[in-house]
């Protein structure tokens, strides 16, 4: 199943769909994509489909927000691509670097992306978004790992590189920034997705493909990942993990780095799960 919200902020209203193109209102078998019911939600929402419960509805030129309400936690898995890990000049990590995101900065996957006040080095990191769908916690093996994944979709771990780098403490500054999270278009559910190492990821701006790689070249995959943090916190459903960001980011790039200014245009894209398209306003 694909799962989305659309409609204006505040005011989205879940649809789903088989696959087949056609989108279905899912309002009367759930209120609202919320975190804590997001694996229950997907089992009645394939009954309805099942039986054909729900009305057909057109989505054409509607907006689509991101497909899960504002999760519980946002955690990000930083240099998991060993390329992205040496344009950076990091080591390949022996285990997975963690950092969180507040909710606050999840955006729909074509709102605007603002530049920060006093920014001038706002970047871009397109990634797959593993989203849970069970408990995690002190997790034996990868398998089990996969097992609480509810879906998949696309996130860009927006970033503002001096406030991460050069303002001390620890990356946050640069990391939670309102709207440094687009998500979406929607959650692609786990059974439609086997294997998440074998999909195809790229972005572009302004046309120009600055990255692209496949989940396989991951340090870390998924499954791995998550059994790596219920080892130090209890993950929830609806909570979502960003993977990490493939080679190819601004700040990798020789001087004068191309960071994002107004006006520009950010195009992801992953493999079954669709993409992104972000246009940069200044905050």
């Amino acid at each position: 199943m694909r799962l989305r919200r659309v409609g204006e902020p505040g005011a989205e209203r879940p649809v789903v769909s088989s696959g087949d193109g056609r989108w279905f209102d899912a309002s009367s078998v759930v209120h609202e994509y919320e975190p804590a019911t997001i694996g229950e939600a997907r089992a009645r929402l394939a009954d309805a489909l099942d039986g054909d419960r729900l009305p057909q509805i057109d989505i054409a030129g509607m907006r689509v927000g991101a497909p899960i309400s504002r999760p519980g936690k946002i955690v990000c898995i930083g240099v998991n691509y060993l390329a992205h890990a040496q344009e950076t000049q990091h080591e390949e990590p022996a285990e997975p670097v963690v950092f969180l995101k507040t909710s606050a900065t999840i955006v729909g996957p074509h709102d605007a992306v603002l530049i920060p006040r006093g920014s001038a080095a706002t970047d871009y990191e397109v990634e797959l978004a593993a989203v849970i769908g069970s408990t995690a916690r002190y997790l034996d093996d990868a398998e089990q790992g996969l097992s609480c994944v509810a879906g998949y979709t696309v996130s860009d771990d927006v970033s503002e590189r001096d406030f991460q780098m050069n303002r001390g403490g620890t990356w946050d500054k640069g990391k939670n920034c309102e709207t440094f999270n687009p998500l979406g278009p929607e959650l692609v559910t786990a059974d439609e997705i086997p294997d998440p190492q074998v999909l195809d990821i790229r972005l572009a701006v302004n046309g120009e493909v600055r990255q692209q790689a496949n989940t396989a070249q991951m340090i870390f995959g998924v499954g791995e990942i998550v059994r790596y943090l219920s080892r130090f916190m209890v993950l929830e459903p609806g909570d979502v993990i960003n993977t990490g960001t493939p080679a190819g980011v601004a700040f990798g790039y020789p001087d004068p780095k191309p960071y994002l200014r107004r006006g520009d245009v950010i195009e992801t894209h992953i493999d079954l799960l669709g993409g992104h398209r972000s246009v940069l306003e200044e905050a």
